[in-house]
């Protein structure tokens, strides 16, 4: 029978399993001990026994010691903490206690760097549609909404295109908060970032995903790729389809892309089973 953990190590535990849920991880398994080479079980069986002085176990050799099972709690996880949202059915209720739970972030560098404000989400939390870009900008910054100024305003024409309206779909980035001169966010900020909309997606579950950007798909897939691999496919995301297509930002730059664009749209589309205009992307 396992005995009772002590409170600190409790603690302990317990911070150690949220900073594992909050990049994304929530399984965990209990690894059998094992001795799998036969030839040092004997050994193995002696070093465990009490008869052993300490000076005869230095004497053994490293196979043999490896060979040792070391106890393991049974109920190690026991205190493992379940996120906020857990067994909650109602999209705008878990998102809700998703933004609670992200607080007024510090948990990177950009917390000190100049960022006004988090930039959470927007959109309908039933949406079957979802698009996730790569960071707020300026005007995200200080309107606290992802995709509002030129960019998001190309992006709404991309959802119109498709026969919706911003209202039905929802929208959200791989990072939370803008970074400095906006530039491409690092490696660690989207990995500590990436967990809340990673519960967001859970929340909302939508039918298909859109990755506006490399960035974006490159942090969704774990994938390091040129766009011309990401798009014109299906990529299974958590049980969600998941296609790439440009970021709005860049087809302000090359406008020529916009026909690409469409046909990536158009692959969506028929996805969710929605009409396809003939007009594309203006």
């Amino acid at each position: 029978m396992a005995g009772v953990l002590d409170p600190q190590l409790k603690r302990a535990l317990a911070e150690r399993v949220r900073y594992y849920n909050e990049l994304g991880i929530y399984d965990f398994y209990r690894r059998e001990p094992a001795i799998a080479d036969p030839s040092t079980r004997r050994d193995a069986e002696l070093y465990e026994s009490p008869s052993i002085q300490p000076e005869q176990r230095d004497l053994m050799t490293p196979r043999s010691k490896a060979a040792i099972a070391v106890p393991v709690e049974e109920n190690i996880f026991e205190v493992a903490i379940p996120n906020a949202e857990s067994g909650v059915a109602d999209p705008v209720q878990a998102l809700r206690l998703i933004r609670e739970d992200l607080g007024d972030c510090t948990r990177c560098r950009l917390s000190k760097q100049g960022r006004k404000q988090i930039v959470f989400g927007v959109g309908n939390p039933n949406a079957d549609l979802m698009f996730i870009g790569e960071a707020p900008g300026a005007d995200e910054d200080q309107q606290g909404e992802p995709f509002v100024g030129r960019a998001g305003q190309l992006l709404n024409n991309m959802i119109k295109a498709m026969g919706l309206r911003r209202e039905d779909v929802y929208i959200a980035n791989i990072i939370k908060c803008r970074p400095p001169g906006n530039r491409t966010p690092e490696r660690d900020e989207c990995e500590t970032c990436s967990p809340f909309l990673m519960r967001q997606i859970a929340a909302i579950r939508p039918k298909a995903i859109v990755a506006l950007g490399a960035v974006a798909a490159k942090t969704l897939l774990a994938i390091n790729a040129p766009m011309s691999e990401f798009r014109g496919r299906w990529f299974d995301f958590r049980g969600t389809k998941l296609a790439v297509t440009y970021h709005p930002a860049f087809l302000l730059r090359d406008p020529r892309q916009k026909k690409e664009t469409w046909k990536d749209l158009q692959m969506v589309m028929k996805e969710l089973g929605l009409t396809i205009p003939a007009k594309g992307v203006d």
